[in-house]
């Protein structure tokens, strides 16, 4: 059972059983083709030996009495003794002379050259030819059972050779399946020895062209599992970090709560532990945002998207500021998009927070949307302090927390968003507004159903 599932084991049946079939179909092409030629070459003895007998006989009107050919008068084959046999009758139909062994009964019929003839219950090839100036007629014959013992005898000579060379054969395919196998048989010895901590990649250069193939898909494999392990050591020591720090200002404020006696060191200890436990809420639901984006293999259910009534959800889920006005603009009032609800609600609800969280005076926040062809954009402004330029090209990084960092931001809401947006085909720019007034962020997604998800 476990040769049958091995690809050596496949392999080597496959093969010999190939090499076998190939070698029964050559035997039977040698079988027909040497029965062919014997057959002309014993043809060609009977036709030499019936005119050789025809030139050394006598005239046939001359003799009376049946006379017996010695043995040595005809050729014959030293394996196969009275072979031949050959009689000599006059044309007027009297039996002259026979050899040895011929039998009595007339061998041919009336015609000349090649015939079948069965005398005495055994079936003869024979050759006749007439001589009308000796007036006789000499027929010169073998038994066809003695030409196919020939045939037999001589294919098993050539064969018994072969069927010896079988077991070797074999031998040799295992072998050279075990050689040709063993780049394989390495590769898994190598996998099997890594810790489990090993993710380098395979040696690909001088891999097997067969093999150089499942090399680059398991390097590939490795490093999408590092960049994943990487991802999860990051996740898992920023959140240790970053839920420390307010867990412990929650106990220190709730010690100070419990210890003062005065009302407004109390009042100030609770409003930092209702502080501390936004933060907390907040982070703690922007580290499940980016686990469950991580996990997530599949995209969701593309569907019809209202833009407005989505934003609308977003700003009453969010809580409202009274020195913010959100703003959403008209042309929202007919932006449809077919897309995944449940990511494009991640990315727009963390740029809402994400305005508000960066926005510490008054000013207004606003949406719109742009339809341009297959594409459509979705541009939110805030009045806030922007992004340094230095900074532009780091702050969509996992934890990046830049100069205008706030107290209760943990880096994530950016990443977030450029990960839902990758999710669904589409792209963040990020840009500050004239004169610093303000950060732009744009979100440019497919406007229409993309091919291969349908």
């Amino acid at each position: 059972m476990r040769l049958a599932r091995s690809i050596r084991g496949r392999l080597f049946v496959v093969l010999v059983t190939a090499t076998v079939f190939v070698w029964l179909c050559a035997s039977a092409w040698i079988f027909l083709q040497t029965r062919r030629e014997v057959e002309h070459v014993l043809d060609t003895r009977l036709q030499e030996a019936a005119r050789m007998v025809s030139s050394l006989a006598f005239n046939g009107s001359g003799a009376t009495d049946t006379l017996a050919l010695p043995d040595n008068s005809l050729p014959q084959t030293t394996s196969y003794e009275r072979q031949l046999s050959c009689q000599i009758w006059s044309l007027d139909g009297r039996l002259v002379a026979r050899s040895s062994g011929a039998p009595s009964n007339s061998l041919g019929g009336d015609d000349d050259g090649f015939s079948d003839r069965l005398v005495d219950g055994e079936t003869w090839r024979v050759y006749a030819v007439s001589d009308p100036g000796k007036r006789i007629r000499v027929l010169v014959g073998d038994r066809l059972g003695l030409r196919e013992r020939l045939v037999s005898d001589l294919i098993l000579g050539l064969l018994w050779p072969a069927m010896f060379m079988v077991p070797l054969l074999g031998f040799l395919i295992w072998g050279i399946l075990g050689r040709g196998l063993r780049p394989l048989q390495t590769m898994a010895t190598d996998l099997t020895r890594r810790g489990v901590e090993d993710l380098s990649p395979l040696e690909v250069d001088h891999a097997p062209p067969e093999l150089a193939p499942l090399a680059s898909s398991l390097n590939g494999l490795f490093k999408r599992v590092d960049a994943v392990r990487r991802h999860e050591r990051d996740f898992t020591a920023f959140a240790a970090h970053e839920l420390r720090t307010p867990i412990a200002g929650l106990k220190v404020q709730a010690q100070v709560a419990m210890g003062t006696k005065q009302p407004s060191q109390r009042n100030a200890a609770l409003q930092n532990i209702i502080l501390s436990v936004d933060r907390i809420s907040r982070l703690s639901r922007q580290l499940l945002t980016v686990a469950r984006l991580d996990a997530q293999l599949h995209e969701d259910a593309w569907q019809q998207v209202n833009v407005l009534r989505l934003l609308s959800e977003i700003v009453a889920e969010t809580p409202a500021r009274t020195d913010l006005r959100v703003v959403l603009n008209e042309s929202l009032r007919n932006a449809t998009i077919v897309t995944s609800r449940d990511l494009l609600a991640i990315a727009l609800r963390n740029l809402h927070e994400n305005a508000l969280h960066h926005n510490d005076g008054q000013g207004a926040i606003s949406w719109k949307a742009v339809t341009s062809g297959a594409v459509m954009e979705i541009t939110i402004e805030d009045d806030g302090p922007g992004i340094p330029e230095s900074e532009m090209h780091l702050v969509k990084s996992r934890f990046f927390r830049g100069r205008h960092k706030s107290s209760s931001g943990s880096g994530l809401g950016l990443a977030i968003i450029e990960i839902a947006v990758t999710r669904l085909n589409g792209s963040l720019t990020l840009s500050n507004r004239a004169n610093n007034t303000g950060l732009r962020a744009v979100v440019r997604l497919p406007a229409n159903l993309p091919a291969d998800t349908g």
